[in-house]
């Protein structure tokens, strides 16, 4: 290319750059000035947070329920988990592409090296060697050198290429945060119905044992002549129907204890032990009362705005393939020539600039057009998941303070319904012994008492499921400030050597 014409093609990119775009990166979504329950305000630096996305703070938040046996159980289901194990791989490809793009946007250099051995004939001599050589005499050649190419991103192509595969990068940490708050409040609820089958089961045993009691005694009142056989039929249809529910109350159990057992990858012996510690006092959880800065932690809704991020970025890459490519290369050589037979070596080095090229888009089909067009409705596609991701958020948040609520307040009434029913049962039952009350009086009494009791174990579960969905719905207190992707990539790699050992081991 000559002169005048690199300056033309210049020029020609100067007067183009300003033609490759992509729409925002960012948008706007409403949100309501404060959550449509009613809860206790505080101050943005007052609120607290569950973790800042180190694997060390989501077990701190956790202490706030004041139940050893749960933080072990997190701790290993973190551990252990292949959803984590596979949500870091994915950390691990979109960082190798934000690389592969950033490089992209720098100069390439390639070293270069050869050697041959060649007759004399098939080279061009320097004259001063012409007159020590035959045409049939035999040279040693060998050249080292290196080239260098650069695509100038004058369109913003690679800049936009580059934007993309950062925006990817951080939505694959935000997921890996997910996936470790999801984890967390599985495990939690698995161990919160475990906890509630366990209470289940000793109501269901106790009460079996009293109707066993109830019908000894009425088997001796009805052999005396005191009571109807019918009556004794009953109280023994009555225990045989409390045995049978208490074994399906153990099986439920132990269905719930494989479950945690699958969630943790602790063997079910092992998990026995760690299960026979209390359960710990329910937290007073805190909820900052503006969505906009309670939903920043939530990292599907990081992730999501992170696509729309990317989804930009993808727009101006692809707008920018319509416009002119400016590429320049240089390369720089040190060539040898030997003559063995005379003792001879002639060194020389040579360089260069160029050329400058310049690739103009003419006519394609429409396919350039296309992908914008294809990139730009991607884009659009990824706002309205974001926007959806927000409003889906305020739903799980504003759906967890009021169902956390609503278990709240009806605690202080079942525990009324509970004793209201316990000092009934106990009267009748003493009235049944003292030959003064009726079996039917006696047993509408047991009945009363112990759906009372299930309901009050049924509503301590839903609390603290409800808890749980409120940690979820807040994102588990996570913050893109505190990213500790790192922190978690180590403890990701531990767990994955941890459970290699343990296969190892299995097929040793």
């Amino acid at each position: 290319m000559t002169i005048t014409g690199k300056c033309l093609g210049l020029g020609l990119a100067a007067l183009l750059a300003g033609c490759a775009s992509a729409p925002p990166a960012q948008v706007e979504a409403k949100l309501p000035a404060q959550w449509a329950h009613d809860v206790q305000h505080y101050a943005e630096e007052e609120v607290d947070v569950a973790h800042g996305g180190s694997v060390t703070q989501l077990l701190q938040w956790w202490q706030q329920w004041q139940d050893p046996v749960l933080l072990d159980l997190i701790e290993a289901a973190q551990q252990h988990s292949p959803d984590l194990a596979s949500a870091a791989a994915r950390i691990a490809q979109a960082r190798a592409a934000a690389v592969g793009t950033g490089a992209a946007m720098q100069p390439q250099l390639n070293a270069q090296a050869g050697v041959q051995r060649v007759p004399a004939s098939t080279q061009s001599i320097p004259a001063s060697m012409a007159n020590m050589v035959t045409p049939s005499t035999q040279l040693n050649i060998g050249n080292v050198g290196a080239q260098l190419q650069w695509e100038l991103d004058v369109f913003g192509g690679l800049r936009y290429a580059d934007q993309a595969a950062q925006a990817r990068l951080k939505g694959a940490q935000a997921q890996w945060h997910q996936a470790r708050v999801s984890l967390a409040a599985d495990t939690a609820n698995q161990y919160f119905a475990w906890r509630a089958c366990q209470d289940n089961l000793a109501l269901v045993a106790a009460d079996a044992q009293s109707r066993m009691e109830t019908e000894r005694l009425t088997g001796i009142l009805s052999q005396a002549g005191f009571a109807a056989p019918a009556q004794w039929a009953l109280t023994q249809a009555g225990t045989a129907q409390a045995q049978a529910q208490h074994n399906e109350m153990q099986a439920q159990c132990t269905a719930a204890l494989k479950g945690l057992s699958a969630l943790t990858a602790l063997p079910q012996t092992e998990l026995e032990q760690r299960l026979q510690a209390p359960v710990g006092e329910q937290p007073a959880l805190r909820v900052d009362s503006v969505p906009a800065h309670v939903l920043a932690q939530r990292p599907d809704v990081f992730a999501a705005a992170q696509a729309v991020a990317a989804a930009a970025g993808d727009v101006g890459q692809a707008d920018a393939q319509r416009y002119p490519r400016i590429s320049l290369s240089a390369n720089v050589a040190r060539a040898g020539i030997q003559v063995p037979r005379f003792d001879l070596n002639l060194y020389q080095t040579t360089w260069g600039v160029g050329p400058l090229g310049i690739t103009l888009p003419l006519w394609d089909g429409g396919r350039r057009k296309a992908q914008v067009a294809a990139s730009q409705a991607q884009y659009e596609a990824a706002v309205l998941q974001y926007q959806a991701a927000l409003r889906n958020a305020v739903r799980e948040v504003e759906t967890a303070l009021n169902n956390l609520h609503a278990a709240r307040q009806r605690q202080g009434q079942i525990a009324t319904a509970v004793a209201g029913f316990s000092r009934a049962y106990t009267a009748a039952n003493a009235k049944y012994r003292a030959g003064m009350g009726s079996l039917l009086e006696l047993e509408d009494a047991r009945r009363n008492h112990v759906q009372a009791q299930q309901r009050q174990i049924q509503l301590e579960q839903q609390t603290r499921n409800a808890g749980v969905a409120l940690y979820r719905a807040l994102g588990g207190g996570w913050q893109m400030a505190n990213n500790a992707t790192q922190a978690d990539q180590e403890m990701v790699k531990t767990g994955t050597a941890q459970r290699r050992a343990e296969q190892k081991d299995k097929q040793s």
